[in-house]
């Protein structure tokens, strides 16, 4: 712009062209909820920053010295997930029910073989390996999304169908299943799933009846799992040290919040990272307050909240119920897990293992969550299929 353009206030022909192709691609590629973009656009840039910073013990331990490694492998990770959810988000939603049965089917032997012959990571097995890759899957994260998926559709056809003990064992039956297979490896993924499915319920309006009967059912389902499983003693040993306050990794959370204080130490400034086993995961939220400070942590609370709201509002927004049922789900499923994650990383749930969705270091979950998110996208689109449910 020359000295003539800044004195009258014109802006070039070049320059309004250049703007206005990028706004014509953007409404052309990025479909869907605009605040739901943004909101994933500012949690990835804040995960790549952050997990830089946190990987950097990790790195002299493992990698040679060199953060990186994990900060490359993460962007690879974070740019196929944003690409798997750019796909996913232009698909018609309506598809996603057709598949939802037969993905269901699959989880349970993959489940299943996760107990069988999972790959074990810091005293959890929860991974398959994928042969001559070096790669492993969470299975459970792929059943959570089909499940829900299932269920959505499920409740979708009988939003205008008197209920029966018959039609709503039928879904009970597949959440108690898959909670059960679930907590044979995870507790707390269980149960964050078989809540969401509650909360699935209690929107796609069943009565109060079956949703007692739900609670029960998920209640011995996933005990049973839980004493089946691997991780009976750990859950009841995190329970024991949170209500005695001698959690170690919980001890040095609140440490890195304290340090962080209103304004927090700043990028790269983080102590505490040192002292945290899953400073890139688990705990990635006390590492957030620790360089970022409270407003940081406010912040990034408040971008979940509004994702979480956004998500729910499509209730209201789409033709069908299948699609309103959907999003929420998804979306529920997404905002329990990172507020149970931030919970942990402020003392007020004891340790849980689970990441938060879209910042923490991780391949599965990255994946997963943003599927999740492309579909809630697609929802958000409001674009049906008449041949759908």
């Amino acid at each position: 712009m020359n000295k003539n353009e800044m004195n009258t206030g014109t802006i070039r022909p070049s320059t309004l062209e250049h703007w206005d192709n990028i706004k014509n691609w953007l409404s052309r590629n990025l479909k869907g909820d605009v605040v739901i973009w943004v909101i994933v656009a500012i949690l990835s840039l804040v995960s790549l920053l952050i997990v830089y910073s946190a990987t950097g013990t990790l790195a002299y331990q493992r990698g040679g010295g060199y953060p990186e490694t994990f900060l490359f492998k993460h962007i690879f990770y974070t740019s196929m997930g944003l690409f798997v959810m750019w796909w996913v988000h232009r698909v018609n939603y309506t598809y996603f029910s057709r598949l939802s049965r037969a993905a269901l089917l699959i989880s349970i032997p993959l489940l299943i073989l996760v107990k069988v012959a999972g790959v074990t990571i810091n005293g959890a097995t929860r991974w398959l390996a994928i042969p001559g890759t070096g790669f492993t899957v969470q299975p459970a994260d792929f059943a959570r999304l089909a499940l829900i998926a299932n269920l959505a559709a499920m409740l979708a056809k009988r939003q205008r169908v008197e209920y029966s003990w018959q039609v709503f064992g039928k879904m009970i039956l597949w959440v108690g299943i898959i909670c059960f297979f679930i907590a044979l490896t995870s507790t707390s993924t269980a149960v964050l799933l078989g809540l969401s499915c509650f909360l699935m319920f209690y929107i796609g309006r069943v009565p109060g009846k079956y949703l007692m009967a739900m609670i029960v059912a998920i209640g011995i389902t996933g005990g049973l799992g839980l004493v089946a499983g691997q991780r009976l003693e750990t859950a009841i040993g995190r329970i024991e040290r949170f209500l005695d306050n001698d959690e170690y990794q919980a001890k040095q959370g609140f440490i890195a919040i304290a340090n962080g204080g209103t304004f927090g130490q700043g990028l790269g400034n983080s102590h505490q990272r040192n002292y945290l086993t899953q400073a890139y995961s688990d705990f990635i939220y006390a590492i957030i307050i620790e360089e970022y400070g409270l407003v940081g942590g406010v912040f990034i609370m408040f971008l979940y909240a509004i994702l979480l709201v956004r998500g729910v509002q499509n209730i209201g927004g789409t033709n069908r119920a299948f699609g309103g049922l959907l999003s929420a789900g998804l979306t529920l499923s997404i905002g329990l897990q990172a507020f149970t994650n931030m919970a942990v990383a402020v003392g007020a749930f004891p340790v849980t293992g689970q990441p938060l969705p879209l910042l923490s270091m991780g391949g599965t979950s990255v994946f997963f969550t943003c599927i999740s998110v492309g579909i809630i996208l697609s929802v958000s689109r409001g674009e049906t299929d008449e041949s759908a449910i």
